[in-house]
């Protein structure tokens, strides 16, 4: 193709430009939504957080994410479709990125916690719809993400509210919640990482080389699960009662336990995060890569390079570190007040529901499973503790999602196709 092969490189350019901008888009946002709770309650500080994000998302995305990704997001558009026009590809993935980062960006200074998958599928339509036709969007798959609306927060509160019902059964109204903190501690530890590495290990690590059957799945899983127990145990007996604290606040020292457990669902958040929506920031870059490289095939799905990979989790990590401080506080203090334990609850439900998810292939959104979580651990104390016009403003959040996306992906498709069609 003519176009690809005079324009080939400016747009390899403007796609990793723009692919910087999501994913730094996706830092203030996304990963804020995982971080909210453990640093909203005071578990975890800015720096801790972006510590642990940094290495988690690296490690979510290219061990259990890492190795392909596709370039047509979530089968949303027929690739056949693109076969013959793969210089509208081009225009309409560096397009999509624009817009997804724009939106985000949007979202991220107002404080509103919105799913970048959704905004992703809704460019990919979008500039599909404009610039190819309206029959080559799969439309039904669109039922999907409405269902996605439902399913996500209901799944992360029934999940957190049944967690935080059992962490105050079994601890916080005994008759010794700092021991029983202590005792009980490193079992929701082990839960922690035999869930992640469960799934981990389902997914099929085949860029590793490492293929199990289903009893040495749950075998090392749980492996995984009982060294993240005693390492949690250690760190666990390290905590020391103060009966003063107590006197004031009867849950004080057995809150302090739930601390460095924060660390173990903090990073199981992120590495689920990162192994499931850190291709929504550099997927659409690796398919522009594959049609310049390829001068001009359209693939189903295209080589991740490693520097793409790294590309994505700078800019990922640069966004939490430098805007995501609006969405935390959103997540982390102004859905319902957290403590240590209702964090842990809230932040172990979303990543338990985030990992089955992608395990069974249910429509599901990281974000609405994280804001789901927060407001199942606030309804484990009743209704009045949440804020209901804090939860209405990020229900209509998602509700704009998606057209923003389309409508800002084919503003610039146009664009893009006026001044190099």
């Amino acid at each position: 193709m003519e176009i690809i092969a005079q324009y080939g490189s400016i747009f390899t350019t403007m796609a990793m430009i723009f692919a910087f901008y999501a994913c730094w888009a996706i830092g203030a946002n996304d990963v804020a939504n995982a971080m909210g709770p453990p640093v909203g309650s005071g578990s975890l500080s800015i720096r801790n957080a972006v510590i642990i994000a940094a290495i988690f998302e690296f490690a979510g995305a290219f061990i259990a994410g890492g190795e392909v990704t596709a370039t047509i997001r979530q089968g949303i558009v027929d690739p056949n479709a693109m076969v013959g026009h793969p210089h509208l590809l081009m225009y309409g993935m560096t397009s999509a990125l624009l817009a997804t980062a724009i939106w985000l960006h949007i979202a991220t200074h107002f404080g509103w916690p919105v799913s970048t998958t959704h905004t992703i599928v809704g460019a990919v339509a979008g500039f599909a719809a404009v610039g190819v036709g309206m029959d080559v969007v799969k439309w039904d798959k669109m039922g999907t993400i409405v269902a996605s609306w439902f399913i996500s927060p209901v799944l992360g509160g029934l999940v957190a509210f049944l967690l935080t019902l059992s962490i105050r059964k079994l601890i916080l109204e005994t008759d010794n919640p700092f021991q029983s903190a202590k005792k009980r501690g490193p079992y929701y530890i082990f839960l922690v990482g035999f869930m992640v590495a469960l799934v981990t290990f389902f997914k099929g690590l085949t860029h590793l080389k490492l293929k199990l059957n289903d009893v040495e799945t749950f075998m090392l899983a749980a492996l995984v699960g009982v060294m993240c127990a005693l390492i949690g145990k250690v760190m666990i007996e390290k905590i020391q009662e103060d009966p003063e604290a107590d006197k004031d606040h009867r849950y004080a020292s057995a809150e302090k336990v739930f601390i460095p457990m924060m660390v173990f669902t903090a990073s199981a958040m992120c590495f689920a995060h990162g192994s499931n929506d850190v291709a929504n920031g550099i997927g659409p870059l690796a398919a522009v890569l594959d049609v310049v490289n390829t001068g001009g095939k359209v693939s189903k799905s295209a080589p991740l390079p490693l520097w793409v990979l790294f590309l994505g989790g700078i800019a990922i990590v640069v966004g939490l570190a430098t805007y995501g401080t609006k969405v935390i506080a959103t997540i982390g203090t102004k859905i319902t007040e957290l403590t240590p334990s209702r964090a842990f609850s809230a932040t172990l439900a979303a990543a338990t529901v985030v990992v089955l998810a992608s395990k069974t292939g249910m429509p599901v959104s990281t974000t609405h499973i994280a804001v789901g979580s927060v407001m199942g651990v606030g309804l484990a104390r009743g209704i009045g503790a949440l804020d209901l016009r804090v939860i209405f403003n990020i229900v209509i959040s998602w509700l704009i999602t998606v057209p923003a996306g389309a409508l800002g992906a084919a503003a610039f498709f146009f664009i893009i196709k006026g001044i190099f069609g």
